[in-house]
């Protein structure tokens, strides 16, 4: 290149240079969030029994409350990636942190079955923080790096889930009311680190401020588009099949493996782990294969063959390797969805699209558990098979989403 044509290139270069270290920036700052925010959710998962017994909480009302939440976020959350949309990421994700620093503090006051309630159904009115912060790494993503740094984002929530519960088991030692107040505590960091630390990355929100509101029958037309409908679903039932899964696990590992509270937590967390490194590995994955729908497709297969093995396990070493493995493809599930739902998705309604998206989760995660319940009558193996069923649907649905990608 001559020194004109070098003269003419490098402003283009040192603004793609200053962009790219935009992006770095305000990736990690998001990063940073995602871990705290999912800690502090993580910390009070496995104290919501105990804590609530004293205020009247049954082994069958424990269900309903865990409930609440993903009901709540299941109608909020779409509405708050619309507001995403028009007026900006960055204070609706504030918001939602914020919502989330109160329902921690108003549980930890809490005197009755109905505060309780009250502070499950606030996290859940105002959590759409997962939406936000993946519409905000869509907009700044190119399509090349989209499912990276998806991965990135989603093994960020991931170790904030696995530290989370050991966290709260060491902070309730000093009181049980101590980890609900520190979840809040860091949930303020992360309003703080949101206000003064991330750039806003909706550009279009002027325009989209322009448009109709969110209308809840977007839940369902989202359905008929022919990719991101496709994809949404498949999402809606891998989450349905991960947390029948979870119901198996709990009970495969206390009646039929006998193993300790400890122990079950250790195994747990190691099955977040290979998540979490799967996740990280999706660069490299992407590099030998092009195609996000393929990789879904062929870690749908994979989960649901070793799902099966699981359903047939009697022992600690057949379980664990199925459960690993399991664990290990089920974490290329959110990258590869999220990222083709993003490339099929118009700027100005991705907010909107990602909230819908993680309402069909939450519906997920409240089915999954109910129907495992059901079929525990017939044997806990039972619970595996019919997550296996719900993974072959998917499975089903992936060969679909290969042909339309």
């Amino acid at each position: 290149m001559n020194k004109k044509g070098f003269a003419k290139a490098e402003p283009f270069l040192f603004s793609s240079l200053l962009y790219g270290m935009k992006v770095n920036k305000t990736l990690w700052v998001l990063v940073f969030i995602s871990v705290i925010n999912s800690m502090g959710f993580g910390i009070i998962i496995p104290l919501l029994y105990s804590y609530g017994k004293k205020f009247g909480v049954t082994e069958q009302t424990i269900g309903l409350l865990t409930a609440a939440f993903s009901i709540a976020q299941f109608f909020a959350t779409p509405v708050l990636g619309s507001l995403s949309d028009k007026f900006g990421r960055k204070p609706i994700l504030a918001i939602s942190l914020m919502g989330t620093c109160a329902s921690f503090i108003l549980f930890g006051l809490a005197n009755s079955i109905v505060l309780l309630f009250a502070a499950r159904i606030l996290d859940g009115i105002t959590g759409g923080n997962i939406s936000v912060a993946q519409a905000m790494v869509s907009d700044m993503s190119s399509p090349k790096e989209r499912a990276k740094n998806f991965g990135i984002l989603g093994s960020a929530f991931g170790f904030g889930f696995v530290i989370g519960p050991a966290v709260g088991g060491l902070l309730s030692k000093f009181g049980e009311k101590v980890p609900f107040f520190f979840a809040a505590g860091i949930a303020v960091i992360g309003v703080l680190l949101t206000i003064f630390l991330l750039e806003e990355t909706n550009k279009n929100k002027g325009d989209r401020a322009k448009k109709s509101n969110f209308n809840f029958i977007s839940l369902i037309t989202v359905l008929k588009k022919p990719v991101i409908g496709t994809a949404v679903f498949i999402g809606f039932l891998l989450t349905m099949a991960q947390f029948t899964m979870i119901i198996g696990f709990q009970t495969f590992t206390v009646d039929v493996l006998k193993l300790q509270p400890h122990e079950i937590g250790l195994f747990y967390a190691g099955f977040g782990v290979t998540g979490i490194l799967m996740q990280l590995a999706v660069p490299l994955i992407k590099k030998l294969i092009s195609s996000q729908a393929l990789i879904l497709l062929l870690s749908t297969i994979c989960c649901l063959g070793m799902m099966i093995l699981a359903g047939f396990a009697t022992g600690m070493a057949l379980f664990a390797v199925s459960i690993g493995i399991y664990g290990l493809f089920n974490g290329l599930r959110n990258p590869m969805l999220n990222a083709i739902i993003a490339d099929h998705n118009n700027d100005s309604e991705k907010g909107e699209v990602m909230g819908i998206n993680q309402s069909y989760a939450s519906i997920g995660q409240t089915l999954g558990p109910v129907t495992a319940g059901l079929v525990t009558v017939i044997s806990v193996h039972s619970i595996f098979f019919l997550s296996s069923l719900y993974i072959l649907i998917a499975f089903l649905f992936s060969i679909r989403l290969k042909s339309r990608e």
